[in-house]
């Protein structure tokens, strides 16, 4: 195999979107994690643990009587900033347009700020066997695999779905939900390491090591609160593998950054907030999500940002369709219609996260070639290389994981 680089993505600040100021998909996130590129993946099909719906389903893993027949309407809920919108201002062309040809109203509402703060909203009515008065929401695969193995999502039919056929290879058959049969993805995404050059020195930060140990950064590193991203880039510097990763190779990542902490290098630990002390050079090094970097690098391009070569994390959002949804068939439509590459690409063009659709890049690379060009946004396999997914962990892994993470972050 060639050497791989890191490579250089301050210089691949994705225009348009920037330029209308949008907020990243991981603005909002306190919560977690596919790829649009045509290298198979390995590790989104990765070995491990599986969290499948198995033993007895909840009441409410019934279906609700299809009303789509009769009621021309979808509710989705999603992500702040996730979606197309138009130049002018509130509107978003594509659900417009998907109104237009099929005649199906889309409520469509932001009200996914976070995986567990939603689930929270919406597990008592799903335990309860009632409706949450939504249709489809885009969940992360952790929080896909809670659900499935709950039972609180439906299967769903694809031959509502005919485009899913345009799916990326490496994304049909992923580990929280083989053969996709109760998810498929919306867009992904990369954490890695940012750093501000006037906050460090001109010294590039490229390794977990340095925001570790590196004694120019004490105390000017943060961390994030999302666990899988923060200890899942620490195990790999550590050169374990997160898709096959046992308890000790975990507990001593965490034993790391517990490290770290009472050493008085890391600062903190945040969710999106770190977005304002890197620019401010407040912070001079973090771990962070591609988008929010790539919002900065519009108004500052010399911020940094690299793909450890020990590794970094993917993470992908997927459509569901809750138990008792009431119009599961127009929701399975508006999923299809997605997966046209010439709508895909209308989306990706604006949120410039990485697309789950074959055929975006062709389409954007006569639309928008600096989108088609940008390695955070069509990954090239060399980078893919390095992406590893979190394995899916059990429930008991998932409580014991937490607590430990969070002794430290809040300890």
């Amino acid at each position: 195999m060639p050497e791989q680089r890191t490579p250089d993505l301050s210089s691949l600040a994705a225009r348009a979107a920037l330029a209308r100021g949008v907020a990243s998909r991981r603005t909002v996130v306190s919560g977690v994690f596919g790829i649009g590129a045509t290298l198979a993946l390995a590790a989104c099909g990765s070995k491990g643990t599986k969290e499948t719906a198995g033993g007895s389903a909840s009441p409410s893993a019934k279906a609700a009587t299809d009303l789509s027949d009769t009621e021309k309407l979808v509710n989705w809920s999603n992500w702040p900033e996730y979606i197309d919108v138009a130049e002018s201002g509130g509107g978003h062309p594509t659900l417009e347009e998907f109104t237009k040809k099929l005649g199906i109203k889309v409520n469509y509402t932001e009200d996914y700020n976070d995986n567990d703060e939603f689930y929270a909203k919406v597990r008592p009515l799903l335990a309860a066997g009632e409706d949450t008065g939504r249709d489809t929401w885009c969940s992360t695969d952790w929080m896909v695999a809670r659900l499935i193995r709950q039972g609180y999502v439906q299967p769903l039919d694809l031959a509502n779905i005919p485009n899913h056929g345009n799916v990326e290879g490496s994304l049909l058959n992923v580990e929280f939900d083989p053969g996709r049969k109760y998810s498929l993805p919306w867009q992904s995404g990369f954490a890695g390491i940012a750093y501000n050059p006037k906050a460090t020195g001109g010294k590039k930060i490229e390794t977990v090591d340095q925001l570790l140990t590196d004694p120019a950064l004490k105390g000017r590193v943060t961390l994030l609160t999302e666990m899988r991203d923060t200890v899942g880039l620490v195990m790999m510097a550590m050169g374990k593998r997160i898709d096959k990763f046992t308890d000790a190779d975990f507990m001593a990542a965490i034993d790391e950054i517990k490290k770290a902490k009472e050493a008085g290098q890391i600062k903190g630990f945040t969710g999106n907030e770190y977005t304002k002390p890197l620019a401010s050079g407040d912070t001079a090094a973090c771990i962070a999500w591609t988008g929010d970097v790539v919002q900065l690098q519009a108004d500052n391009p010399a911020l940094g940002y690299v793909l450890p070569e020990t590794g970094c994390t993917l993470w992908s959002d997927n459509f569901v369709i809750p138990a008792l949804a009431k119009h599961k068939k127009n929701a399975e439509l508006l999923i299809n219609y997605y997966y046209d590459p010439a709508v895909m690409a209308q989306v990706v063009d604006y949120v410039n996260y990485i697309s789950p659709v074959q055929g975006t890049k062709e389409v954007l690379t006569k639309a928008d070639p600096g989108v088609a060009d940008n390695q955070l946004i069509f990954p090239s396999p060399a980078t893919l290389e390095r992406a590893q997914v979190f394995r899916g962990l059990t429930e008991e892994e998932e409580t014991k994981y937490n607590q430990a993470f969070q002794s430290v972050v809040t300890g």
